[in-house]
């Protein structure tokens, strides 16, 4: 079956950096696009990134451009996303996303707090 399990959130102050990952298996990783969604607390689901089966083709939501970069190691099986220069506004649980297969990781918390 489809797992997604994310890793790498963490607490860490406005202007730092923060490495997610994703473990992907159960299906093609390499074949397909994977995104990266984040809820923040009392706030809707936010699609955030989203990077093509080969790697090619890239998303970002404007409010992260030029501080998140998407992507992925299809010899892993693994989603990444780099974050630099955090804001509060990033806080959020972060979801690793199989659209195609309507597959969401468990999340990991992200905490920007000085």
């Amino acid at each position: 079956q489809v797992q997604l399990v994310e890793s790498g959130g963490g607490l860490v102050q406005p202007g730092g950096s923060l490495r997610l990952s994703c473990a992907a298996s159960g299906f093609t990783f390499s074949s397909v696009w994977m995104y990266w969604v984040r809820q923040s607390p009392g706030g809707g689901l936010e699609w955030v990134s989203g990077i093509s089966g080969g790697g090619g083709r890239l998303y970002y939501v404007d409010s992260v451009k030029g501080r998140f970069t998407v992507s992925r190691d299809n010899a892993k099986n693994t989603l990444y996303l780099q974050m630099h220069n955090l804001k509060s506004d990033d806080a959020a649980v972060y979801y690793c996303v199989y659209k195609q297969g309507g597959s969401w990781g468990q999340g990991t918390q992200v905490t920007v707090s000085s």
